[in-house]
């Protein structure tokens, strides 16, 4: 298998694990993962935020560790990529105000590319309007903007994931594995044991 090249979009604010384990566990089995965040340059640092379920209507919230860009934004040409992936967390509030941000989401779409997104991700496929017919997961509070944005939104269980077409999403960080697993399967990843 050739390694593949994924762009992964985050933020300041995107969620700590949603970000840390999809950057190194798809390095880990050979693929190249360039971070990039608006606004940023390859050595920067984001502030992630931890999001824990504890019982409450929502999330809480705890400070994350500071994540290193390897690649910066304004450098990158998306065509030379094979695969997209997007944090959740509160960056894609901001993420989905960026035109380049949209613009690369509709390339990936319009090309079929692999788009990985987890949790609020969703928020940045409804605003780039990509999801129209599409089963997509998501953090329950953005069902909302999912069914508004014409997809039907995948009510799974936080440890779940889904696939259709070429979209693989998921409701948040305890979906790592599934979610990783389909995404490996779109990128045509083999893992032998």
């Amino acid at each position: 298998m050739a390694a593949k090249k994924i762009l992964f979009l985050t933020g300041d604010f995107a969620e700590d694990y949603e970000t840390m384990v999809p950057f190194q566990a798809l390095q880990a089995v050979g693929h190249v993962v360039d971070a990039v965040c608006p606004g940023k340059h390859a050595g920067e640092r984001i502030k992630t935020a931890i999001h824990d379920f504890e019982g409450d209507q929502t999330y809480t919230e705890k400070p994350g560790h500071q994540f290193a860009l390897n690649a910066s934004f304004d450098e990158i040409d998306p065509t030379q990529y094979d695969a997209l992936a997007i944090a959740g967390g509160r960056a894609p509030e901001y993420l989905r105000l960026n035109q380049k941000v949209l613009d690369i989401v509709k390339l990936f779409n319009e090309q079929r590319k692999p788009i990985a997104a987890i949790c609020h991700a969703a928020q940045l496929l409804a605003a780039a309007d990509v999801i129209r017919g599409r089963r997509i997961s998501a953090y329950p509070a953005c069902a909302p903007e999912v069914k508004l944005a014409g997809g039907d939104y995948a009510d799974i269980p936080v440890d779940a994931a889904i696939t259709d077409a070429h979209f693989i999403t998921a409701p948040a960080w305890p979906a790592h594995p599934e979610w990783l697993r389909q995404f490996l399967v779109a990128l045509g990843t083999r893992i032998e044991l």
